[in-house]
């Protein structure tokens, strides 16, 4: 290639590559736009699950399938999630946030484990649902991937990785959002060691759900363990 036509490529590409920077920070900026306004309404959300953890050293995949809910209690968030099965086998299983601790109940053995959550968890569950854009911006670092239609929504690919500093399992996080509903339909965390979760999320329904489905329904005689 002739010398002048190197240097009009080179001259292209100095030109459109900031273009298109900024075209996707206008498009990052409207999104966020979408989920501030979205989650100034937001009060509660239902929906069915699929979880499925890859662990790279064997090769293997573990599929959880349940229900899970969220609600926003002033500055808080709740969580409850209930799992029906593991690798399409009944595998009956509840975990709460609730208060700033993690309750996790086991039916098949009458067993309650009751853990300090840590001041991150609500970060974490606010990126599916309710979570605002400036919250979201506040606490990450975020990268627009473009758009991706899920079950027929048009939805924003959203890469995150976290501001803060500190021993993290992870090395980022890629969030598909409906802004307009501020709800996540497929959320996928990856970790350093090339394992990852992904959680896809159907059957969404807004604000409709009691406050009765926060509170763990426990068999008598189940043992509270609190660690």
């Amino acid at each position: 290639m002739k010398k002048s036509n190197l240097l009009r490529t080179f001259a292209v590409i100095l030109i459109f590559t900031p273009l298109a920077a900024l075209a996707q920070n206008a498009e990052l900026q409207k999104v966020l736009a979408e989920m501030d306004e979205a989650s100034a309404k937001f009060q509660s959300a239902q929906a069915d699950f699929v979880w499925d953890q890859y662990t790279a050293v064997v090769q293997s995949h573990d599929y959880q399938k349940g229900t899970i809910a969220f609600r926003r209690l002033g500055n808080t968030t709740e969580m409850v999630a209930h799992i029906k099965t593991e690798n399409d086998q009944p595998s009956p299983k509840d975990v709460l946030y609730k208060g700033g601790e993690l309750d996790y109940y086991q039916p098949s053995l009458k067993q309650e484990t009751i853990l300090n959550a840590g001041a991150n968890v609500e970060r974490y569950l606010t990126l599916g649902f309710g979570g605002s854009g400036k919250d979201l911006a506040a606490h990450w670092n975020i990268t627009y991937q473009g758009t991706e239609k899920i079950a027929d929504v048009d939805t924003a690919k959203l890469d995150l990785t976290p501001k803060q500093p500190g021993n993290n399992e992870f090395t980022h996080i890629t969030v598909w959002v409906d802004a307009k509903q501020a709800i996540s339909l497929k959320q996928q965390v990856f970790q350093a060691s090339g394992d990852w979760r992904t959680a896809v999320y159907s059957n969404i329904r807004l604000n409709s759900v009691p406050p009765s489905a926060f509170v763990l329904q426990l068999a008598p005689g189940t043992q509270r363990v609190r660690k």
